[in-house]
């Protein structure tokens, strides 16, 4: 969803490598590494009444995304966890997101940068759901993207790098632009993978069907909707999907931190209808999440 608000000039305060500085003075050189060359990681949480939502796999999450791009963040995961929840706190909010974010920074410019200074910070805001809530309700419409995930033997797709994500910007922009909220992304092999920001899942004779997560990311999300199917006892298939199938699924959601469970109505020729299944998933993953935060406050 768009937001109206500029993010440079919001009322509070982020983290800034150890310290609380005000919202707009977080302020990086314009020569900085990550800026030029993607030398950066970032995590994107969800809090909900006042508790973030799997915050130790987040953060866990980003301490290995760095090393993968070859940088250690200097924090621990429990210096990040507890910089995340004294953020959250000072911010005063309830339900909220929450963007770690670790970079290069300027000490070095050009390809090899060994010797610059790895930077953390923790901006959270109130960001509410990432489609419009009436569009969501009867499922989204996604375009089918240009651009594909790469071969993992070209990129660190294990890794939430800022980098990674440029096509997914030109893919998501270019749906937007025909007038759809997402677009589906290919696999370098053809196969379905997810969309911009988010898995995929789809239903089939009352079984949950899901891409192999051996090019993108594993979503946290996507993690625990699966949990949460096979408690219902409903049998998640991971496999190769191809886009020739989607015409055997009935139904067809997404998942993600930001996207939440959010049924998808259309897939550019292929039609799906929202069903019990995704509405069943939709809803325990609310109950899941707003538990969590009852059961961490006791």
């Amino acid at each position: 969803m768009a937001d109206a608000q500029p993010f440079d000039s919001r009322d509070g305060v982020i983290w800034f490598d150890g310290q609380f500085v005000p919202w707009a003075e977080a302020n990086i050189h314009v020569l900085t590494h990550g800026l030029h060359y993607a030398s950066a990681v970032f995590e994107g949480e969800r809090a909900y009444g006042g508790k973030i939502f799997k915050m130790r796999e987040h953060n866990q999450r980003l301490i290995d995304s760095g090393k993968l791009l070859g940088f250690d963040i200097p924090y621990t995961v429990d210096e990040i966890d507890r910089a995340c929840v004294e953020t959250l706190a000072r911010q005063g909010f309830e339900d909220a997101y929450v963007r770690p974010i670790a970079w290069r920074g300027s000490e070095m410019m050009g390809v090899a940068a060994q010797s610059t200074k790895i930077h953390l910070a923790i901006a959270i805001w109130q960001w509410p759901s990432y489609f419009d809530p009436a569009e969501r309700l009867k499922g989204i419409r996604v375009d089918l993207a240009e651009w594909r995930r790469p071969d993992p033997r070209t990129a660190p797709s294990k890794a939430k790098a800022t980098g990674l994500y440029m096509i997914c910007t030109l893919s998501k922009h270019a749906a937007e632009r025909k007038g759809y909220a997402d677009a589906m992304m290919l696999d370098w092999r053809g196969q379905v993978a997810e969309c911009t920001g988010a898995n995929m899942f789809f239903v089939k004779d009352g079984k949950l069907h899901t891409p192999m997560p051996d090019c993108f990311l594993d979503g946290i999300t996507r993690r625990t909707v699966i949990g949460l199917a096979k408690a219902r006892g409903i049998e998640v298939i991971e496999r190769a999907i191809m886009p020739e199938e989607l015409d055997g699924f009935s139904e067809c959601f997404i998942c993600g931190t930001a996207a939440e469970v959010t049924p998808v109505s259309e897939i550019a020729q292929w039609r799906f209808t929202p069903g019990e299944i995704t509405k069943t998933l939709m809803d325990d993953y609310s109950a899941t999440v707003r538990a969590h935060a009852k059961a961490v406050a006791a």
